[in-house]
C-alpha cells in the first residue's frame, strides 16, 4: 500500500484498527509498515478495501495450500454444520477419522492430540517430551520458530549483536523458563553436542524445523538430519520436527518422509486445514501415552475448540484433496523451481547480489549474502534491500510479507500465468530499485542459490 491517498479505505480502516486494537493488528508480524486492509480472497489471489488485486505469495505464512476458498474443503466445512456444532464432551466420529487418517500418512504418528494452533501443539510436544524422559532442557537452533510459548519464545530473528545470546522475543517471560531452553546452530551437529556434553542426562527434547522455514529456507546439509536423530537416540533425548511448515506443503506425509528420518515427536498445522484453524502433535503409543490416563500418563491437554467439526471437516479435506491428486506437488514444485531459477536469472542479469533458496513450492531471497546454511550466514543479510524489494512487489500487486528472511508460497491456485507474470514483476522491481542504488551489487554474475 503506497500511500493514504490511493488507498483510502484501506487507510481508514487501518486507522480504525489503531484505536481499538493495540497496534491495528491480532498478531504481530502483520504489520510492517501500514498493513493492507484485506477485503476478500479467492484462488490464488487477496484483494483489498479499496479493489486491488495481488497474488498471493504469502498464502497466510503457508496455511494457504490449495487456493482460497477452495470449493473441496468449503463444501466439506459447510456439510459439517449439519451434524454437532460444538459439545466439548466424548468425541466425534470425524475426530477419530482424522486420527487415523494422520496414522496412515505421516511416517512418525501413530496417535494423535488434536489442537487449534501450531504454537499449542509445540507446548503440549514440549511438555510430552518432558514427562517421557523425566528431564527439564530443551535445545532449539537459533532462527528456529517453534510458536509464543514461553519454553520457545527465544532466539528467533533476532537483531544483530543478540543471536545466540539471551534474546526473548518478548517482555513478561520469566528468565528461568528462558534458561531452560538451549541454543544451537542449524546444520551444526557440533554445536549440538557439546550443550549435550555441558547438560549431561539434562536434555528432553531438541526441536527443529527439518526446514527452517521461519527464516527463509536453511536447507539441511547431506547427513545433518540423520546425525541429530542418531544423537538423539544415543543421549535418551526426543526429536521432535516441527512440520508445521513443511507439513502436507511439501508431501502428504511431511518432510520425514522426504528426508527417511523417523522423529519421536511431530508437530503440524497450516495447511492441513487450508485456511481454517487446525493442528496436532502425534507420535508412537510409546511416546503419546504420557498424556493418556489409562496407561498411566499424566500429561494435561485440554482445549475447547480442540477437534472441532469444522477443523476436522476441513483437515479431511484438504488431505483427500491430495491424495487424489497426486500431481498436486508435481505442479507446485514445478512452479516453486521456476520462480527460484527466474530469479536467480533475474539477479544475475540485474548485478544484484543475492542468494534464492527454497524447497517445493517455496522460494526466499537473500540479499546480500552468498549462501545460506546456517543462521550465521544470515547475519550478513541486507535487510534494507528486502524491504525495498520485498514493498515494491506489493506495489506491483503481488503480496510477499515484507521481512526479510522471510519464504513465499505457491498454492495450487497458481497457473503459468500467474508465475510468468511474477517475475516479469520481479525483474521490474530489480532494475528499478538497482538502478536507484538500493539493492547490493553483485561481485560475480554468477546466480547463486540452494535448492533441494
Amino acid at each position: 500500500m503506497s500511500g493514504t491517498s490511493e488507498s483510502p479505505r484501506s487507510q481508514g480502516i487501518w486507522d480504525r484498527a489503531r484505536a481499538v486494537i493495540p497496534g491495528g493488528v491480532n498478531s504481530g508480524t502483520r504489520a510492517n509498515g501500514a498493513p493492507l486492509s484485506l477485503a476478500d480472497a479467492e484462488g490464488a489471489y487477496v484483494i483489498d478495501a479499496d479493489g486491488r488485486r495481488y497474488l498471493d505469495f504469502h498464502a497466510a505464512f503457508g496455511a494457504i495450500l490449495l487456493g482460497h476458498r477452495h470449493p473441496i474443503v468449503d463444501d466439506a466445512v459447510a456439510a459439517s454444520r449439519d451434524g454437532v456444532d460444538l459439545v466439548g464432551y466424548g468425541v466425534t466420529e470425524t475426530e477419530v477419522q482424522l486420527a487415523e487418517l494422520l496414522a496412515r500418512t505421516i511416517p512418525s504418528i501413530e496417535q494423535t492430540l488434536l489442537v487449534n494452533t501450531g504454537s499449542e501443539a509445540v507446548a503440549y510436544a514440549l511438555r510430552i517430551a518432558r514427562a517421557h524422559t523425566d528431564r527439564r532442557l530443551i535445545i532449539k537452533v537459533q532462527g528456529g520458530f517453534h510458536g509464543w510459548s514461553d519454553a520457545v519464545a527465544r532466539n528467533v530473528i533476532s537483531a544483530p549483536g543478540r543471536e545466540y545470546g539471551d534474546d526473548p522475543i518478548s517482555a513478561g517471560i520469566l528468565p528461568e523458563v528462558l534458561a531452560a531452553t538451549l541454543i544451537a546452530e542449524w546444520n551444526d551437529l557440533d554445536s549440538i553436542r557439546r550443550l549435550f556434553d555441558e547438560h549431561p542426562d539434562q536434555i528432553a527434547a531438541v526441536i527443529v524445523e527439518p526446514i527452517p522455514h521461519n527464516v527463509g529456507a536453511l536447507l539441511p546439509t547431506d547427513g545433518f538430519l540423520a546425525g541429530l536423530r542418531e544423537l538423539t537416540s544415543d543421549r535418551g533425548t526426543l526429536l521432535i520436527f516441527d512440520e508445521v511448515i513443511t507439513g502436507f506443503r511439501h508431501a502428504l506425509g511431511g518432510y520425514q518422509s522426504i528426508a527417511g528420518i523417523t522423529p519421536d515427536l511431530t508437530t503440524f498445522g497450516k495447511a492441513m486445514g487450508n485456511g481454517y484453524a487446525t493442528a496436532g502433535v502425534g507420535g508412537p503409543e510409546r511416546v503419546m501415552r504420557q498424556a493418556d490416563p489409562a496407561k498411566g500418563g499424566d500429561v494435561s491437554v485440554m482445549g475447547t475448540f480442540n477437534g472441532n467439526p469444522v477443523s476436522c471437516a476441513a483437515s479431511l479435506a484438504t488431505i483427500g484433496y491430495l491424495q487424489e491428486h497426486p500431481d498436486f506437488y508435481d505442479r507446485t514444485y514445478a512452479f516453486g523451481e521456476r520462480m527460484r531459477s527466474g530469479l536467480r536469472q533475474i539477479f544475475a542479469e540485474t548485478e544484484v547480489r543475492a542468494t534464492v533458496a527454497g524447497h517445493g513450492g517455496t522460494f526466499t531471497i537473500y540479499f546480500g549474502i552468498d549462501q545460506a546454511l546456517g543462521y550465521r550466514d544470515l547475519m550478513a543479510l541486507d535487510r534494507a534491500a528486502s524491504h525495498a524489494y520485498l514493498r515494491g512487489m506489493i506495489d506491483r500487486g503481488h503480496l510477499l510479507l515484507p521481512m526479510a528472511m522471510k519464504r513465499n508460497h505457491v498454492s495450487g491456485a497458481f497457473t503459468e500465468a500467474d508465475i510468468e507474470g511474477a517475475l516479469a514483476a520481479a525483474r521490474d522491481t530489480a532494475e528499478t530499485l538497482a538502478a536507484a542504488g538500493e539493492l547490493p551489487r553483485a561481485e560475480s554474475l554468477a546466480p547463486t542459490g540452494q535448492t533441494a
